[in-house]
């Protein structure tokens, strides 16, 4: 079937759902991205749904050539802690070996990107851990986060999704002047790629990790 029910060429959807990869080594520095660009993207994400219909998300987007380069420095503090996960990870697993190999070479060089997105959400989880809530304010953004991760793609741009600087959110929020109430939820460099064909990853059948009615009831 070309064409869905709702009229999307499945194979061009399929296609962008399946190939909107993690990049990092891909990532073309050299290039500019247009702050036009970059609005259309969060234009389609503010599309995301939200909990509450509350769309507390907001959007800081540095290209500022000395601030990428602090927020480059800061990141590259977790450099230990990546290279730590490595070795406790990879055993023998080529594709885990890349991710890692381009962890590294991106921590190392992220202050580089020509633009570094940090999305937020306005309103930060109670000091007592609170499944429900954290899921709220959590899941609310980082559907948005896709949304603009894709919309990237489309456009023949990339993008990584990071989380080492949250280490250090306090430092960060007093750079850009934040207010206190606003949670950083990620970072992502954001640059057009070198090359376009981007092919799924290895992953396991989605039989093997869907139970039906019951935790641990395949079916096939």
């Amino acid at each position: 079937m070309s064409e869905s029910p709702a009229g999307f060429d499945l194979a061009t959807v399929d296609r962008l759902l399946s190939t909107t990869r993690a990049v990092r080594q891909r990532l073309d520095f050299s290039r500019p991205v247009e702050t036009e660009v970059i609005h259309e993207c969060i234009r389609l994400s503010q599309q995301a749904p939200t909990a509450s219909n509350q769309q507390t998300w907001r959007w800081l987007v540095v290209t500022d050539a000395t601030k990428r380069q602090q927020l480059g420095e800061i990141y590259a503090r977790g450099l230990p802690a990546i290279e730590a996960s490595g070795e406790t990870t990879i055993r023998g697993d080529s594709q885990t070996q890349r991710v890692y190999d381009g962890a590294i070479w991106l921590a190392e060089h992220i202050g580089e990107a020509p633009a570094l997105v940090i999305p937020c959400a306005v309103g930060r989880p109670p000091d007592a851990f609170n499944s429900t809530l954290n899921a709220s304010i959590y899941g609310s953004v980082v559907q948005a986060v896709w949304s603009f991760q894709l919309a990237l793609r489309s456009r023949g741009l990339g993008s990584c999704f990071t989380t080492l600087h949250l280490a250090y959110e306090p430092e960060i929020r007093e750079i850009f002047e934040m207010p206190d109430e606003v949670l950083q939820i990620a970072m992502l460099p954001v640059a057009y790629t070198l090359g376009t064909d981007f092919k799924p990853a290895k992953r396991p059948p989605p039989e093997t990790i869907t139970y039906w009615d019951r935790w641990g009831e395949h079916r096939s």
